[in-house]
C-alpha cells in the first residue's frame, strides 16, 4: 500500500482542491478569543485588532468567527457527500473592560457549519490532563467569585447528506475495521486522555497549540477506511498528516505559516516505528481484553483471519493493520509505503 501527504503552504480560505474530493476533515483551527491567536486573527482581518483595543470582546468574536467561517465555506465544498468533518475546538475566557467571560466556540461553530448543510453529529469531549491541583479561577475559598477552570476540549462531529454507502463485503472497509471494545471505548462522549493514551504523542502539545496524535489517530480510525483523503486545513506542526500516515490513509494540509511545516520533515522519520508501535499495542490491548472475557466466561464467537486472536464479531475477522515502511520527501510533501503488520 502507498500513500501520499500533500503539505500546502496557503490560506485555507481558498483551498485549491476539487469539489467533493475529500472523504474526511479533521482540524483544529485556531481558537477566537484566545491570545495566542490574536495576532494570527488580527493580521487576517484588522477590524479584529481594533476590537480587542477597544475591549469589545463580542465583537471581536463575531470577527473571528467570521473569518474562520470562509474555511468552513471551503470544507463544505471539497467534503464528498456522506463525508464527515472533525473539528478539535476549545471554549475560551477573558477579561474584558466589562469584566470575566466565556466564549463558546464550539456552540458558535456548530451553528455557522449546520448554516451552511452540515448535519451535526453527537460530539466529543477530551479532558486534557491536569497540570495543577487548582480547579477554580478567581480567588478565595468562599463563594462565589471563583470560576470552574476550562480542562476539556471538543471534538465536534458533521456528516455532509446521507450516510456513506459501500459495495456489499468491501473488503478495504473490512480491513479497516476496529475491535469491538475499542468501539465501546471510542465512541463513548467523554474522552480522558492519561500521560498512558498520550505516550504515542511527540510532545508537541505545547507548540502552536498542536492536539494530542491519539485524537486524529482515533477519529481517522473511527470515521475513515484505508485510502481514504484526510484534510486539515489549519495544518500547523501536522499532528493530523502524522495520524494519516501512520493510519494508511492519504492526507492533504494548509497552513500559512511555512515556519510551522519545517517541524514535520523531523516527526515523519519516526513514522515507521511510530505505526509499529500503535499497530502492537492495540493488538496486545485485545488480546488483554479477550483473556478477560474468557475469563469471565463469556467465549469470543470468531477467529481473525490475519492473526492469532479471537474476535467478538463477525466485522472484525478482517481486520488487519499497516505500518510504514519507508518515507520519501517529495515536491509537494511526502509518499509512504505501508506493509501489512505480521504477527
Amino acid at each position: 500500500m502507498e500513500t501520499t501527504h500533500r503539505v500546502v503552504t496557503g490560506d485555507a480560505r481558498d483551498l485549491a482542491l476539487p469539489d467533493d474530493s475529500v472523504d474526511l476533515v479533521v482540524t483544529s483551527p485556531p481558537y477566537p478569543m484566545i491570545e495566542m491567536w490574536d495576532d494570527i486573527f488580527t493580521s487576517l482581518d484588522p477590524a479584529i485588532g481594533d476590537a480587542l483595543d477597544a475591549d469589545e470582546g463580542e465583537r471581536a468574536f463575531r470577527l473571528m468567527h467570521n473569518v474562520l467561517d470562509s474555511v468552513w465555506g471551503e470544507v463544505v465544498r471539497v467534503l464528498r457527500p456522506g463525508g464527515i468533518a472533525c473539528l478539535n475546538v476549545g471554549d475560551a475566557t477573558r477579561s474584558l473592560s466589562d469584566g470575566f467571560r466565556s466564549f463558546s466556540n464550539h456552540a458558535e461553530i456548530t451553528t455557522r457549519l449546520t448554516d451552511r448543510g452540515l448535519r451535526a453529529l453527537p460530539d466529543i469531549l477530551w479532558r486534557k490532563p491536569a497540570n495543577s491541583a487548582t480547579k477554580f479561577m478567581g480567588s478565595g475559598m468562599v463563594p462565589p467569585n471563583a470560576y470552574p477552570t476550562l480542562e476539556h476540549e471538543h471534538v465536534l462531529v458533521f456528516r455532509n447528506g446521507e450516510r456513506r454507502s459501500f459495495p456489499p463485503g468491501d473488503e478495504t472497509r473490512y480491513e479497516s475495521a476496529y475491535f469491538w471494545e475499542e468501539r465501546n471505548e471510542w465512541f463513548s462522549d467523554l474522552w480522558e486522555l492519561t500521560g498512558e493514551t498520550q505516550a504515542i504523542d511527540d510532545g508537541l502539545r505545547e507548540r502552536s497549540g498542536a492536539f494530542p496524535l491519539e485524537i486524529p489517530y482515533r477519529l481517522l480510525s473511527m470515521f475513515s477506511v484505508y485510502g481514504d483523503t484526510v484534510l486539515d486545513p489549519f495544518l500547523g506542526t501536522g499532528t493530523t498528516t502524522m495520524a494519516a500516515m501512520v493510519a494508511g490513509r492519504d492526507s492533504v494540509g494548509y497552513d500559512r505559516d511555512d515556519g510551522l511545516l519545517d517541524a514535520l520533515d523531523d516527526r515523519v522519520d519516526r513514522a515507521p516505528e511510530q505505526s509499529r508501535v500503535i499497530a502492537q499495542q492495540r493488538l496486545a490491548d485485545h488480546r488483554e481484553w479477550i483473556q478477560e472475557r474468557r475469563a469471565a466466561g463469556e467465549e469470543p464467537g470468531y477467529e481473525a483471519e490475519h492473526y492469532d486472536t479471537a474476535v467478538n464479531t463477525r466485522q472484525e475477522r478482517q481486520i488487519r493493520f499497516y505500518a510504514v515502511e519507508d518515507v520519501i520527501r517529495t515536491d509537494d510533501g511526502y509518499r509512504a509505503t505501508h506493509s501489512p503488520v505480521e504477527e
